[in-house]
Parts: structure tokens; sequence; C-alpha cells
């Protein structure tokens, strides 16, 4: 029943069919069963493993690879080769390609733990009335008609209306749903809202929220899928999962990569038909077979095999950094992603705020005789935790505050008429309320007033243990004075009252909205000399203008405190007593911005990033929230900045465009409000983050390019988000921002730094197979170097300094390529360089070097007609492992110094010290280490094809590899 709270009780019942005196009959809840079906959140369907596990290798550069592994096994197998040479090459590349699948399918199995974990959240049983009689029954059972009884501490079991208050009020804490930061009071009557939202239906009591103060009867109207729980579920399978844009534009790049490749392959394979039927080969099928082995090594050359690795080693090296400054991520791709975050949709209650309402301005009443007649204070701490201190009108510290007479009557009160409790956590080392957040933040003002007697007071309190100190002085007036009698809060009166009694001294204490009680007060609490006189117009006035100030302009909440001496021996009150009060205060409080929120705002604002604040509070306590925290900085009118869900949702479509360019506060929203900013943002091309706790959060979390959950929220939240921030601090955002710029450019770097290197050794391979020279290199050497050569270099990339300015440029934008332009040009030109070096150290051997076999360059050229030819040196010195490995090693150490051209985009070698980035300096010397044991350890290099060099050859290394430092480092000038 969708507009259940639009109608009576008496219509509602009807619809059912049901009598609130009896309920349903057996008969009915068999046709209510069948018509509306269970109370249970349905099981989705989850992926089957088999699919996730394919779904990896559903991309077109690893199937590439995939064919050059199976085909490179097949023609080993057709040359006759056995054992490990047949198996090495296709067994590491199918080794690269399982792990990174592993961590696709971890990453997916993550993102459907959240549909389960939203049936925590349903109620276990309930009290139900069927055929005049109460029963206690699986929640499970429920079915639209039936009778149910709520009371404190019960979890609503089912969307329902109410029908039936059974104690002065319900109040229900439905922040998970709403992220509303107080708890919600409930009526019966029926709501004549348009548009209603979840906040606008009072009458409603929704699945999975928390009764925390009276009783009440309700008629369950929606169950299962049908309630707001099961809409939150809906809208979370509705929702699929973006890619990355680092992920999109590395598709886009092997898509680029793939067709080059095949291009280039098939390029060198009939570029050379006409060598397939030289004598070397035996005949034109095996000429064309080793054709194309050339081929498939140049696809194994062109294709970064270690790119997954090195991104994913890069990114969980970024999440460690990351959660050292309290941002847990729980995907790996979306660390990129903070990269070029364009919009922060903040929640406001616990990420800008505490979530710990404290007390923040008090007013009592100075003298009747001097102007102004009113004394202000404002007090300190933002926290549960009982520390602060209070300040006079003109910033002074009090020293002893409890020798102020009304701040002391005011902790007096604020003890005693007081049902909350206020408690050290010792394993979240945290202070924490149980109870109404009001009243908890009584208690704490009542520790930072402190107590009478002695001046040593304040630091005498500071050598208790946080357990001790939690409610210390709480604790003392509630053991000065004996509770004899209460009278609760009830909405008609807007107060409670608590009959007190101390040294045969009965004084009733109360506290409630502050029209009801200066409605109540016929005298006032004198703060120079604690005398208590007649509440006259001009002091009433003057309250009155007080609380207008606290509740308007700084949008305060305010209670007003007063106390009554009664008869002696008095063992009751009644509402009747609550008259002739003598007024004590008037206290501010508010859900505080934490302190570090306002500079972090600042630099989002130099970084390009804009800020929306979304709350399910009201306009007026959202926009004070704005002004404090400076998102409304520079702006006297609200209009155009500021809108509520109903009233952006009422804007035409053009102006409805405009608001999102400039909005900064989104406020009386509901989920479906907050997955729909997110969507309608992403269609305008901004890359979105969103923050959230509550189950109401999980569907925009989910939607948003990266979604941040905080540490404190539900698992829900949790499980559909990216990203969890364990201080659930607004600030850690902004870091975390920061944090994942640096990765990308790191990100940028070290793939660019592949590219180049790849790019020559397609170089390398296109250009022997053209001039018609011997293979320079084959696949299992192509794959060292692409493996470990290539990784290690480039995974220490990832530990390059951030610039300097990373917050204050512009976020990048989501289709900028990962290499283009000038950029391409430069690793295009050094990737000649490096493939042209790889074959100049070839020919050198076979040339020039003394210890090869001197031959003229046209025989090099023309190797494979050697057998048909009179030749003065045997046909067997091409095979040779001599040249390759000059070749291979010139490939090593010249991407050697090519990866130290990477510690910056456009920054030289001039300006940035090798030692910028130690790891990087430490991987140079393990590769080389590592590749020096390939040279010279007998079984690795007969593996590899290898042999031992001389110092001559080492030279000549030497010489081909370091111009790619100078050569880079010119290229860079233009930026600099």
């Amino acid at each position: 029943m969708e507009d259940a709270y639009a109608k009576s009780v008496a219509e509602v019942l009807e619809a059912f069919g049901v009598d609130r005196t009896k309920g349903l009959t057996d008969t009915q809840v068999e046709q209510h069963a069948r018509l509306y079906g269970k109370n249970v959140l349905p099981q989705e369907e989850s992926t089957p493993f088999w699919k996730l596990v394919l779904k990896q290798f559903d991309d077109l550069l690893v199937k590439i690879l995939i064919a050059a592994a199976v085909i490179s096994f097949l023609l080993a197998r057709m040359n006759g080769e056995t054992g490990l040479s047949a198996f090495l090459e296709p067994s590491v590349i199918f080794m690269i390609l399982a792990a990174n699948a592993a961590v696709g399918v971890i990453t997916e199995t993550n993102a459907e733990k959240a549909l389960e974990e939203l049936r925590a959240y349903q109620a276990d049983i309930a009290t139900v009335l069927r055929n005049g009689c109460f029963s206690i029954l699986p929640a499970t059972e429920l079915v639209p008609g039936d009778i149910v009884e709520v009371g404190v501490g019960c979890k609503v079991p089912a969307d329902m209306r109410m029908v039936e208050m059974l104690s002065h009020q319900l109040r229900v804490d439905q922040a998970i749903l709403t992220g509303e930061s107080c708890s919600v009071a409930k009526e019966l009557e029926s709501t004549s809202a348009m548009n209603a939202v979840y906040q606008d239906k009072t009458n409603i009591l929704f699945s999975g929220t928390v009764v925390v103060a009276g009783r009440a009867r309700a008629v369950v109207i929606g169950v299962g899928s049908n309630t707001a729980m099961g809409s939150i579920r809906d809208a979370m399978l509705r929702t699929e999962d973006e890619a990355t844009p680092l992920k999109k534009k590395l598709d886009e790049f092997g898509t680029f990569l793939a067709k080059v490749i095949a291009g280039i392959c098939i390029l060198v394979w009939v570029v050379n038909i006409g060598h397939f039927r030289d004598p070397s080969h035996g005949g034109f099928v095996r000429g064309a077979i080793h054709y194309f082995k050339v081929a498939v090594a140049l696809a194994v050359a062109a294709i970064p095999e270690g790119l997954p690795a090195v991104v994913t080693t890069c990114l969980a090296l970024g999440t460690k950094r990351m959660a050292r400054l309290n941002a847990i991520v729980r995907s790996l791709p979306s660390v990129e992603t903070l990269g070029c975050t364009t919009v922060i949709c903040s929640d406001k209650t616990g990420t800008l705020t505490t979530n710990m309402m404290s007390v923040s301005k008090v007013c009592v009443v100075r003298s009747v005789h001097q102007r102004p007649m009113t004394d202000e204070y404002s007090i300190s701490g933002t926290t549960f935790a009982p520390e602060g201190f209070i300040y006079d009108a003109g910033g002074l510290q009090l020293e002893f505050p409890p020798q102020s007479p009304s701040l002391l009557h005011l902790a007096m009160c604020s003890a005693l008429c007081n049902e909350s409790t206020l408690q050290f956590n010792p394993d979240k080392k945290c202070y924490e309320k149980i109870g109404e957040s009001t009243e908890v933040a009584l208690r704490v003002l009542v520790e930072k007033v402190g107590l009478p007697g002695f001046d040593s007071m304040p630091s005498a309190l500071n050598m208790l243990t946080k357990h001790e100190r939690a409610s210390y002085c709480n604790r003392y007036w509630e053991n000065q004075f004996r509770k004899i009698s209460i009278l609760e809060f009830s909405p008609d009166r807007k107060m409670m009252s608590v009959l007190c009694s101390r040294k045969q001294q009965e004084i009733m204490f109360s506290k409630g909205a502050p029209e009801s009680i200066m409605a109540r007060c016929t005298h006032i609490l004198c703060n120079d000399d604690g005398s208590s006189v007649p509440l006259t117009m001009d002091i009433r006035n003057e309250l009155e203008a007080r609380f207008q100030s606290f509740a308007g302009k700084d949008t305060l909440r305010c209670l007003a405190l007063a106390l009554k001496r009664m008869p002696p021996g008095q063992q009751s009150i009644s509402y009747a007593d609550e008259a002739n009060l003598t007024f004590i205060g008037l206290v501010g409080m508010l859900d505080p911005p934490r302190e570090e929120v306002r500079d972090a705002i600042h630099s989002c604002m130099s970084a390009g990033i804009r800020v929306i604040v979304v709350t399910g509070d009201n306009k007026s306590t959202a926009e004070s929230l704005c002004r404090q925290i400076g998102a409304f900085e520079h702006l006297d009118d609200f209009a155009g900045y500021s809108y509520t869900a109903s009233e952006f949702e009422g804007l035409p479509p053009l102006e409805r465009t405009n608001a999102l360019q400039r909005m900064v506060l989104f406020s009386r929203v509901e989920p479906s409000h907050k997955k729909m900013l997110v969507e309608a943002l992403q269609t305008h091309n901004e890359v979105v983050a969103m923050t959230g706790d509550g189950v109401n959060d999980a569907p925009a979390l989910k939607k948003a390019d990266i979604g941040i959950a905080m540490g404190s929220g539900t698992a829900v939240a949790k499980s559909a988000s990216d990203m969890v921030l364990a201080d659930d601090n607004f600030a850690t955002i902004v870091a975390a921002v920061a944090e994942g710029r640096a990765i990308y450019n790191n990100t940028k770097q070290f793939i660019r730094y592949m590219i180049s290197s790849n790019i020559g050794e397609v170089v390398c391979i296109f250009v022997a197979a053209v001039l018609g020279m011997p293979d320079t290199l084959i696949p299992v050497q192509l794959l060292w170097v692409n493996l470990v050569t290539d990784g290690l270099p480039a995974t220490a990339i990832g530990f390059n300094k951030p610039d300097g300015n990373i917050m204050t440029v512009k976020p990048r934008k989501v289709n900028e390529a990962v290499v283009s332009g000038w950029l391409f040009f430069r690793y295009l030109v050094i990737g000649a360089y490096v493939g042209l070096a790889t074959i100049a150290g070839f020919v050198w051997w076979f040339v020039y070097s003394e210890n090869g076999p001197g031959l003229p360059y046209s025989e090099l050229v023309n190797f494979d007609s050697c057998s048909a030819r009179q030749t003065s040196y045997p046909c067997s010195i091409f095979e040779d492992r001599h040249p390759s490995t000059v070749s291979m090693t010139v490939l090593v150490v010249v991407e050697m110094f090519n990866a130290l051209n990477n510690l910056s985009e456009n920054q030289s070698l001039l300006v940035i010290h090798p030692w910028s980035n130690l790891w990087l300096v430490g991987s140079i010397i393990l590769t080389m280490l590592l590749h020096v044991a390939v040279l010279y350890i007998e079984p690795l290099a007969a593996l590899f094809s290898v042999s031992p060099l001389s110092w001559a050859e080492w030279k000549i290394v030497l010489y081909l590899s370091f111009p790619v430092s100078t050569g880079s480092t010119l290229l860079v000038m233009p930026f600099n």
C-alpha cells in the first residue's frame, strides 16, 4: 500500500479488512500470504564461479596472448622440441593470466556481499495480534494487515502504518534509511505533503529502523521487496558496475595495440614470403613456419605481458599508503579513480560533522539591574569526550565554571533531568552514548562545567582514568540527589520533569522546548548572586531574542532548563506542578563540523573539485553547516546553490542542468535521490565520489565512480563501496585524492616506460626481419625482458614522489589518453632508439667484434642462403649465442637507463636526481644482478640461449645504451 501515509487509520484498516482489536484471522493470513508473498528479501542468484573466471579472459590483449602461447607451444612441438623448452613460454604466459584473473574474481565476489548483508537489517521476531491474541512470531511470517506492537529496542519488522500510541510518544532512529542525525517522533495523523519523502511520512515505521522511545501498535502495509529496505535492494540490483577511467583507457589502448600487432605480424610474414624457399629453412612450408614464429615473437614483444601485474602491484602499494591515511581500499582499480574525481558528494552527518551532538552555547540571566541582562557562554569540544572549556562573551576562559550560580544549577538540572548514559569504550578508545543524542550532549556539558568545592577540581578531574572520567560529575549529582518521581516527555507539553530530594529539601528540575519552559516560568535565577527574582516582560523579551538568534541565525537545537522548590515531603508530581518555575538557562546544541573540514573544503576548491553536501536533514540546518565549513564562502544569497530534493525534481530540464553545475547543497533527500544525483552528474561527464554510511546510501555508493563508506557505517554500505574511511573524516578523502593523483601519475609513467620498451622490441624484430637478418632475440628472451627486467623497474616507478603542485591543478579529463601527442612522439623516438641499439649490438658482434667472425654486412643480411653458397666461414656461426646475448644485454641495459627517464613526466634527470626514488635505484641493481646470473650460471644460460660476455662486449653494451638518457633529456626540454 503505497499511499498509507496519506490515509487515516480507519481507511488503512478497512483496506486490509482488519479489526484493530482482534487482528487478522488465520484465513485472512493465508489469503494475504498468497496475495503479497513472504516478508523476506528474495535471494538473488549469484554469478557462477566459472562465469566469473571466464569473464576475466574477455579482453583482446589477453586473447592474443593466449593465442601466442598456444601457437608457440604447437610450433615448438612441430620442431621436435620437448621438455622445459617447449613449455616455458606458454607456461609463463598462462601463469601471468591466471594471477590477473584471480584478482578480478576476488574483486567481483566482494560486490555481491552487499546484497547478502542487507538481510541483517531485517527483524527476527515480531509481537503480532491475530485472532484476538498476541503472540511472538518469526518476522518472516508477517503479512500486510497484521497488527504489530513495538517498543523500545525493537527492530521494526516490516513497513507499518501507526494505528495506536501506547505511550506519550514514539521515537524511531531511522538514520540507516534517511541519514537524519536525530531520532524522529512518530504520530497517528495522516500526512498531506505533496511528493512526500521518507522524512515526511511521520506516521510510517520503516522496516529495519529501531524504536528508541515509547510503545505503539501499527498495521503492516508492506513486506519483503515492497518495503523501503526492499526498494534499496532493487536499486542495488539495477546498478551496474562502471569501468574505472584507467580501465577504459587501458582497454582502448589494448584494442589499438591489438590491431597494430596484428597488422605488423601480417606485414612481417607477407614481406618475407620471398624467403620461404631459402635453403636454410629446408622447404617452403618450413620457411613459412619459421616466419610465422617470427610473427609470434613479434606479438610477444609488442604485448607488455607484465603490465597487468605491474598495474595491480602499483595500485596495491598505493592502497598500503592510503591505509596509513585511514582510507581502506576495497577495490584496487578505484585507487586511480580518485585522481580524476571532479565532484565529491559528501554525506553531512558523521562525515562533515562528528555525529556527536554537542552543546556549543549557553545563555543565562546575569542581573536585572544592568544591561545587557543576559550572559552568553560558548563551549569548546565537538565530541562526546568530556574535554572542553567554557568561554565568556569576551572569549576569556572561565577558570572555575561552578562558581557561576546559573552554570552550577544548569549542570545539576542537566545531570538529573536525563535518561541517557555516557561511557568510554576501551576497545574503540572513544566515548560512546546510550540514549538520545541531545541528552548525552547535556551529560557532556555537566562534565565540562565540573564540580564546586575546591579550586583544584579541573586538574583533579584530569587525573581520573577515561572510564572514571566519562560520567564522574554526573554521578556526583545523582548521588547528591535522590530521584523520587518522573514526568516523562509528551508531545503536547514538549517537556519533562523530575522530582529530587536532597537533605530534606525537594526540588523539581524541568527541561524542554524553550517556548514551553518559558511560558511556565515566573522567576529567573540570577548569575551574579544566585538570587531568584520575578521574570519581567523585558527579561522575557531579551530571552526570546536570544532564543531566536540561537535557533535562527545559528540553527542550534535549543532546550531551556528550570527548577522549582517543592513542599517538604512531597513524593509525586503532576502536570499541574509544572507552573511557577524558575528559569535557569538556555542551551544551544548542534552536530558540530569536524575541525579539519574547512581546510579540506578549501583544498578541494584549489584542486578543481566541487563538493556537494548531501543530507536528509532540513534545509536551514544544512545551510548553517555549509556556512561554517566554507562551502558557501563568498555567497550572500544561497538561491541556485541550495536545493531540497523536491525543489530539484520540480525544476524544468534546462534549469535542472544549470542547477547541477552550481549545486553546493542537496537536502531533505532519500535513497533514490542520492542515486539520481550521481546519475545526473555522470551524464554531464563528471567523475563522482559519493560518501555514505547507512543502508540508504548503498545504491548511490555502488553507482558512483568511487563509493566511499564510513568505518562506523553499516556493513551494507561498506560492501557496496570501493573505499572505507576508518576515521569517518572528510579530510581523509582529500588526502586520498592527492594519493590517488600521485598513483595515477606514477601508473602513467610506468605504462609509458613499458610501452617505450616494447616499441624497442618490436622495432628490433621488425627491422631484423625486413633486413633479412637472423633472429636477434627469441621469444623466451623477450619474455624474460618483459617480465623481469622491465617489471621490477616499472613497479619501482610506482614509488616516485608526488609533484609539489599535485593538489593545485584541475582533475585530469576522463578521456585523456595515457599516451598522446608530443609524449607519444617522445616515446616513439626512444623506442625506436632502443630497437636500433639492440640491432646495432647484434650487427657489431658479427662485423666488428674481435671475438666475432668479422663478416661483411652483406653476408649477414643474406645468411639464409649461406648453405647454397661457397663461404669462407661455417654457416653454424649464425647459431652462435653471443650476438643474441649482446642484443639482449643491450636491450636490458638501455631500458635501465630509460627507467631513470621516468622519474617525472615533464622533468629531466638534470632536475630530478636518481636517488629521489631509491626503490628504482634498488630495482635497477637487482635487475642487473639477475641478468648477470642468467649470463654466467650455466643452467640458466642454456635455458635462455645466452653465453657470458667479455669486457669488450660489456663496453659496447654501455656505449650503445647510455645515449638514451641524454636523448630523453633533450626530448623533455620543451616542457621545462
